[in-house]
This record gives C-alpha cells, structure tokens and sequence, in this order.
C-alpha cells in the first residue's frame, strides 16, 4: 500500500532523487550501512566514526547545508527552508534509498530544536537555532536524575538566579552522547516551595570547562554510550531559560513527545534491514526451516510492516493538517517492545554461540549479542513501557486514573 500524495508531491520526489544522483559524492552510500538500526545504550555501528571523518561526508554536509536541506523543517530565517512533515518524510525515504545519510543534528535537531520553536523568544530562535544547523552546538540532555526513576518532575537540580545568570548544581545520569556534546539542555528546579511541576525551568547551559564533569556507565552490552554527569556551579545568562522561569515542565514535555515520536513515518525502513540480516543469519545457522522459527521471523515481519501503516497513517493525519498526539506514546511503545523481542528471538537462533563473545579488547559484543543487550533500554528511556501504558488508557482511551 502507497499513499497518493498527489502530484505536487510526486514532483518533489522526482526533484529530490535527480538532486541526490547529482549532489552525492562517489562512494558515499558504501563508507557504512547509514540505515541501520541504530540501539541507544548499545555500540555504534561499526565504520561509524571512519565515515562521518571520510571527507567525502564533509563533502556531503557541505552540499546539504547549501541547500538548507540539514534541519529543513525549520524555519528559512533559521537557515531551514520551511519543509513540510509530508516533504520531511518523503526527504527521508528517498535517501534511504539511495543509501545516502541525511546530515542531522542529533538532539540539538529533534529534540531542543522544537522545544525552542514552541516557547522560545524570536531573539532565542535567533541566537540557538542557526547553530544547531551548523552544527556548531551539539547538544546532550539533561533531564534524568538518580534515585528518581521515571519521575521526572521530582528532579533536584537546582538552579538559582545570580543577577543575570542562573546557576545549576546537580547530578544527571543516562546521558547519551555526552562526550560529543559542547551544550546540555537541562529541566532544573528553579522555585522549591512551588510543586513539584511548576518550580522547573528549562535551561540551555555549556557543556565544557571544569564546572561540569561526566563518567562514563559501561553498560550490560559492553558500550559505554551514557554517562553520569556533574554540575557543580554551571553558569549560564537567564536567557538561555527557554519558556520563562518555572515553566520548564511545559517546555520538557514538547521535547518529550518528539522524542517518543521520534521518525514515526520512516523508522521501518531501519527495522526491515535489520529484519532482513537476521534472516540471512537463520539461513547461515541452518535454522531458516525450522517451523517455529519461521513463525517467529513471520510475526518479525508483521510487526515491522505495521510499523510502515503506522507511519503511512501518521503521514496522512500530517497532511491533512492534524498533528498526532498521544499516538507518539502508542509508537514508541510499539518498537520498543518489538525490538526486545526480536533481540530474544535472535539469541535463539544463533543458540550456544550467543554465549560466547567475540575475541578483543573492550569487552565486544556480536550484532545480536548488542541487539538482544541493549534493547532493552528501549523500554525505559524516554518514558519506561508502563508508563507509555499509562499515557494510552489516559489519553488516547480516556480510561480513568
């Protein structure tokens, strides 16, 4: 099943794939598989950091910012060009096709950058936004704390006014990308007489100099990704509050459901290649006949394609000008639970070697030994799986409390 999207659109994607075939460097699409499904809390796909070093991805960035397709669906003033989520999706289906990354800039991109969109000042989305797009600031978040589990609102940090600047002392925890970041956005306490909801504020702090340190966690899978980190006086102007002093929950929770709802319209295409691999190691293993197996891999597939409809539906409600709710909740609950899944079902096909690591130093991992370790994570960052429960029977059933 396709969409009609209409002849506009169709010529847009005609446009974009003769651009692509144009603009892309020779051998890019070959530095490293740039689709594939990428595990938060788990290694980084192998050739990763060779190729975003290769010059001919700087090459590549080049062009794309040139023709303000990093960050298009900002706004032209903020050096996007005002794309649509219906040209968005489409923008990332045909580079995936083509085999060609799409330069993006990580946190800073899906989730500061609408944050900022939304509650902002005009001179804010000045100052932040063109250097998220230049990829000058690469951001981190700030948001997890121990001892307080998924209660976000319960966090300690805090952050005081100092005439025109604000200072933030505390520890966060779970903090992907640390080591690459130079920016941290951070949810702080800010009034801790008010309730728990309405004390926070939403603070844009710099992520370098020697008021902040950061360890890495060596996780079950063997990669270190998050990290703890410490804040002992971090200064930063009170104009990098985002939305107004004790109002950082409303802010929070715009960059919460971006990140839950993540690439809802593309995120298959990921999935299925990693379908696909696991069914070339069914074969390798001998296991491809087995009845059961294949029942497994066949209910892998339908998973994977309900995922398409999902983002087909979700592409439809886009065009049709109705942005989605708590179907970002219902999606992130979806691929989450999934893909644990599918990480058990990969350890049974490959049997006794999955008890086995690979030779080397650094505590490596096989491809399925990291998919069935670290996906677990997935259903506990961004809002563990019950909680995600919970958000469907509130919000989208209107079940009671």
């Amino acid at each position: 099943m396709e969409l009609d999207l209409g002849p506009e659109i169709d010529a847009f994607r005609a446009d974009l794939r003769s651009w692509i075939a144009a603009h892309a460097p020779d051998g890019l699409s070959g530095l490293v598989s740039w689709e594939a499904a990428l595990i938060t809390g788990g290694r980084r796909t192998p050739g990763l950091d060779e190729a975003l070093a290769d010059p001919r991805y700087r090459e590549w960035e080049r062009e794309l910012l040139e023709a303000k397709l990093v960050c298009p669906q900002w706004p032209a003033e903020y050096g996007g060009q005002d794309m649509d989520a219906v040209r968005v999706a489409v923008l990332n289906e045909e580079f995936a096709r083509s085999g060609v990354p799409r330069v993006v800039r990580g946190m800073g991109e899906t989730l500061v950058g609408p944050a900022i969109l939304v509650h902002a000042t005009p001179e804010q989305k000045a100052a932040f936004l063109p250097r998220i797009v230049s990829g000058e600031d690469v951001y981190c978040q700030g948001f997890s704390e121990p001892g307080h589990g998924s209660d976000l609102a319960a966090v300690q940090t805090r952050g005081v006014v100092d005439g025109d600047d604000i200072v933030l002392t505390g520890q966060k925890v779970w903090t992907s990308g640390a080591a690459r970041a130079n920016k941290m956005f951070v949810l702080c306490r800010t009034d801790p007489e008010a309730p728990k909801h309405r004390g926070l504020s939403y603070v844009l702090v710099p992520f370098t100099g020697p008021e902040v340190q950061y360890r890495p966690i060596r996780q079950m899978s063997g990669a270190a990704e998050f990290c703890e980190d410490f804040l002992d006086g971090v200064r930063a102007p009170l104009f990098n509050v985002v939305g107004g002093l004790n109002n950082g929950w409303r802010v929070a929770m715009t960059t919460l459901g971006h990140e839950r709802g993540g690439r809802a319209t593309v995120q298959h295409l990921r999935f299925e290649r990693e379908f696909w691999a696991l069914v070339e190691t069914a074969r390798k293993y001998g296991r491809h006949e087995d009845p059961l197996i294949r029942q497994q891999l066949a209910w892998a597939y339908t998973q994977v394609q309900l995922m398409r409809f999902s983002g087909l539906r979700t592409l439809a409600q886009v065009a049709q000008g109705t942005q989605p709710g708590p179907e970002a909740s219902v999606n992130k609950l979806f691929w989450s639970e999934y893909h644990k899944r599918l990480g058990e079902l990969a350890m049974n096909i490959v049997g006794t070697h999955g008890l086995v690591r690979p030779e080397g130093e650094d505590y490596p991992t096989s491809q399925w030994q990291n998919t069935f370790l670290a996906s677990r994570a997935g259903t506990i960052y961004s809002g563990t799986s019950e909680i995600q429960r919970n958000i469907i029977a509130e919000r989208a059933l209107g079940l009671p409390r």
